[in-house]
């Protein structure tokens, strides 16, 4: 078992879902097989326009050959293990590229950098773990002052990894997930509830929105920003309770169960359809809108 790094385009030509699997070809088959059981960092490329570098976590539980096409392979995530950064990491940081493992002899950036799939030392994984979670607003617990390393399981379960270096061992509890992804979605969705439109700061300079899961977690819904919304409060609890959902293009429905249609219909905002993040890898995924209206809302 290994850490490792996966390069990860929004745009990408492969099947990817990064919560879910990453589709490869056969090249790369022994350096993704190295990482099963472990843990790997998403990596978008400097050269998408508006690159998040380093954005989440995951685990690899096991890789089959793509039963869809000859010669291609899956790495399949672990369920519930996926996690965005609460801060997108940059390649380059103060001193150079925060990911040292891609330095040549001569200290110049070698081919290394270019490859989709590659293993990362537990220096590099830690640091790079460590600027994604980094407290630049109080919004996340410190559990160790010296070397942070996070494991991400519903049970609290520890990560423990065995190299030449003293054990860390850290507990990520669903407090945590709960809070970093609510800070994503909130980001993605500039605090602006997409039901209606309304963006509402409290006294203390905190948006009176939530973060929504459109699959429950309960349901296995994972924490990644395209499973989910920001709501506020009545919108947040119609959509819990199937009074409204989304079509695949956004627009709102309205359950016929609804008590209200016209009250309903008063507080959504004025195009009728849920505003949409900026960054088209943040709009809320059609797999878990579908899941809602066949699960969830009340038709």
């Amino acid at each position: 078992m290994g850490f490792g790094v996966f390069i990860h385009r929004s745009d990408s030509i492969y099947d990817d879902s990064p919560a879910e699997q990453y589709q490869f070809p056969s090249q790369y088959l022994r350096r993704v097989e190295a990482c099963v059981g472990d843990w790997i960092i998403y990596y978008e490329p400097r050269k998408i326009a508006e690159t998040r570098g380093y954005f989440a976590i995951a685990k690899v539980s096991q890789v089959i050959p793509d039963p869809g096409v000859s010669g291609m392979y899956l790495a399949l995530i672990e369920p519930g293990s996926y996690l965005d950064f609460a801060n997108p990491v940059a390649f380059n940081g103060t001193t150079g590229p925060v990911e040292q493992g891609v330095l040549n002899e001569q200290g110049r950036i070698s081919g290394r950098a270019q490859s989709a799939v590659r293993p990362i030392s537990p220096d590099d994984f830690n640091r790079i773990i460590e600027l994604g979670f980094e407290e630049k607003a109080p919004l996340l617990p410190r559990f160790d002052s010296d070397m942070p390393s996070f494991g991400f399981d519903e049970e609290q379960a520890p990560f423990r990894f065995d190299q030449q270096r003293d054990r860390v061992s850290v507990t990520v509890s669903r407090i945590l997930r709960d809070r970093v992804f609510r800070r994503v979605v909130l980001r993605a969705y500039d605090e602006r509830c997409a039901i209606t439109g309304l963006k509402l700061i409290n006294g203390s300079g905190r948006a009176e929105v939530a973060a929504a899961h459109i699959r429950p977690v309960e349901a296995s819904g994972p924490d990644i920003v395209s499973n989910g919304i920001a709501l506020s409060g009545t919108a947040h609890w119609m959509f819990d309770r199937g009074l409204i959902s989304l079509a695949d293009d956004l627009e709102i429905l309205i359950s016929r169960q609804t008590n209200d249609p016209q009250g309903v219909r008063s507080i959504i905002n004025k195009s009728g359809r849920a505003l949409e993040p900026r960054r088209t890898s943040d709009r809320p995924h059609p797999h878990f809108l579908k899941w809602h209206r066949e699960h969830c809302f009340k038709q």
